[in-house]
């Protein structure tokens, strides 16, 4: 069984153009899910508002002012619509293949009904947890 960590874009961001592992460093929340992903999982990306699903080291890209928290449904939609396409192309959406979410739930609440005819595995182990609550839970486990 191969686990691979999602993690969310978060607000804060480097100033400048950077590979998407280091754009959002700056965030604690990011930092801590990270380092939870290269420590327990096989391999981890990140679920951005506006480039949709990256690779850590992919090319550098420029920060930006986006976030799915609080858009519209249809927003929503079409953003998972995209990831799931590019889950679907890369391999990731097979049944030896376990997605673990590190990710508020508007990034994964209109995902989650267009792989559930997949055999691939979901977790989220931060589900309904606070931003400061997540912090402590990556915490006591790094």
């Amino acid at each position: 069984m191969t686990e691979i960590g999602l993690v969310s874009c978060t607000k804060t961001k480097r100033e400048h153009a950077a590979p998407p592992a280091e754009l959002y460093s700056p965030s604690a929340l990011f930092s801590k899910a990270r380092q939870y992903c290269e420590q327990y999982h096989d391999d981890w990306y990140i679920l951005s508002a506006k480039h949709q699903l990256l690779e850590p080291d992919g090319s550098p890209i420029e920060p930006y002012d986006e976030t799915l928290t609080g858009a519209r449904v249809a927003r929503k939609r079409e953003w998972s619509q995209g990831v799931y396409e590019e889950l679907e192309e890369a391999g990731l959406l097979e049944s030896d293949i376990t997605l673990v979410f590190h990710a508020g739930k508007a990034y994964y609440e209109e995902l989650l009904p267009l792989i559930e005819d997949h055999d691939v595995t979901v977790q989220i182990p931060t589900e309904g947890l606070l931003i400061g609550e997540r912090l402590s839970w990556y915490n006591q486990r790094l």
